[in-house]
């Protein structure tokens, strides 16, 4: 730091305040100190930045499987929205259990920790290392920790007013693991709808967010004139199913998925859906952890993140 400043012709203490992005620099001083750190090839080091500050500016993420599409999408999300505030990320599956994931955290002075989905639900069952800075996607509200999740139940919602205005007067739904939050919570939606409409709400299909578990819900709804998957893999095993038995869609049947997998705009047909935003929901997230370990304003309630309804040719 110090030939930093010999080269750029400032303090020691105004390298310091470029390093760590503080606004308490001119543009031209700023642009002369950090033309001298790439001359010099400088980079802070992040254990002695650690010591000062008492902060690692790392934060953990928890997952308990990055074999489902949501959760791959949440890793590069929440990765990217990370480094963008300058923080590295530290990946640890739950393999074991919540409790010793956030016990490897501990162990590694992570600053705070972001939870995903199925390992959401673990949390309040378990006692968190004192000091461990949390946020939750896709749990109930607690007290103790900030909940973000994306717009579940209106997402589902807008799914099944969609296919009610189409005029199906029943709307079949293929529903998530039953321990999963956003499953429940799209279920509700889904259910809570065809309540408002004054429309029955046959029972659901359960299945636990795989193409093959949407197969066999797609065998077991034959007599479906519409279907709302919990998600786009499981609405692609339902396609398959259809095509199976000899049904058309959208012609025979209308169906509905939620995520906006990349590849939904390519499925026989291409399929109408909800769209989650994984990155507006990482940085959400991310934000939410960041102001809680620098001492910023932190919501009170939870952070729901807007979904939308994606129109494409599996509807009519």
């Amino acid at each position: 730091m110090a030939m930093v400043a010999a080269r750029a012709g400032v303090s020691g203490q105004t390298v310091s305040r470029v390093v760590n992005d503080s606004p308490r620099v001119d543009p031209e001083t700023r642009a002369r100190v950090e033309t001298a750190m790439a001359e010099l090839d400088y980079r802070p080091h992040r254990a002695a930045r650690a010591l000062r500050t008492g902060r690692s500016q790392t934060i953990g993420l928890v997952v308990t499987t990055l074999a489902t599409v949501g959760n791959s999408r949440m890793l590069q999300a929440t990765a990217e929205a990370a480094a963008e505030r300058g923080y590295a990320l530290t990946l640890v599956t739950a393999s074991n259990g919540v409790a010793a994931a956030f016990e490897s955290l501990a162990e590694q002075e992570v600053d705070g920790a972001i939870v995903l989905n199925e390992a959401s639900a673990q949390v309040a069952t378990v006692e968190r290392p004192r000091g461990l800075r949390l946020v939750v996607v896709d749990a109930a509200v607690d007290a103790g920790f900030v909940s973000v999740h994306s717009d579940h139940a209106g997402g589902a919602a807008a799914a099944t007013a969609h296919l009610l205005a189409q005029g199906h007067v029943a709307v079949h739904h293929v529903a998530g693991p039953a321990d999963s939050f956003a499953a429940a919570e799209r279920e509700r939606g889904w259910r809570e709808t065809l309540v408002a409409a004054g429309a029955d709400a046959p029972a659901p299909v359960r299945g636990d967010w795989s193409a093959e578990s949407g197969y066999a819900a797609g065998v077991a709804l034959d007599a479906a004139s519409a279907v709302f998957c919990a998600n786009d893999q499981m609405a692609l095993g339902v396609l398959r199913a259809l095509a199976d038995s000899g049904r058309r869609v959208p012609e025979d049947v209308a169906v509905i998925g939620f995520d906006d997998v990349p590849d939904a705009a390519n499925y026989r047909p291409p399929l109408t859906t909800i769209r989650q935003d994984f990155a507006a929901l990482a940085h959400r997230a991310v934000e939410a952890l960041v102001a809680e370990i620098e001492g910023g304003s932190v919501a009170a309630g939870p952070v729901i993140v807007p979904t939308s309804l994606i129109e494409r040719a599996s509807v009519r």
